[in-house]
């Protein structure tokens, strides 16, 4: 991984986020109705995304030649949701540009979330994904994830709970 460098996201990053959460997220189009891809278009394209992660997170980017192609968002224990609660941190946006997939970035963003993780005295790192998304399920849970419960659905598909305790 010697020409990659792994560093903290900026704000100056956000452009090229939305990029990356569009074209690894964008695989999924074909398994989501028209409707709710949109909605997923819309989320990772928004202009509050990326500044709500970064202010509520600490965000991990991938670059390779000057150019930002992975990331990944730590949120800290004390921002529930209605999916994670009070005492967990949890991963959020974990992509990869398509053009890098099955290089080990996004398991190395995933490493670098946990070891910051434990740095920061988190006890819980919690996610969730979706039925669709069976390279990522893979992933996490050969990094010791385990899936706790199914979740309502969303974007009209099952989504699972994974917790790793640290």
């Amino acid at each position: 991984m010697q020409e990659y460098i792994f560093r903290n996201a900026t704000i100056s990053d956000i452009e090229r986020l939305k990029l990356i959460g569009l074209n690894s997220f964008g695989n999924f189009k074909n398994q989501l109705t028209d409707d709710n891809w949109e909605k997923l278009k819309n989320y990772l394209t928004g202009e509050n995304t990326y500044p709500e992660l970064l202010s509520q997170s600490t965000g991990f980017v991938c670059e390779h030649a000057n150019e930002v192609v992975g990331m990944a968002f730590l949120i800290p224990r004390g921002n529930p949701t209605d999916v994670f609660q009070e005492d967990w941190s949890y991963l959020r946006m974990v992509g990869v540009d398509a053009d890098y997939s099955g290089k080990g970035l996004g398991r190395r963003l995933i490493e670098i979330c946990i070891d910051h993780a434990r740095t920061t005295g988190e006890k819980t790192i919690a996610l969730h994904t979706a039925e669709f998304m069976d390279a990522a399920r893979h992933l996490y849970e050969d990094m010791g994830f385990n899936k706790v419960k199914e979740l309502p659905p969303r974007l009209g598909k099952k989504y699972f709970l994974y917790l790793l305790e640290i």
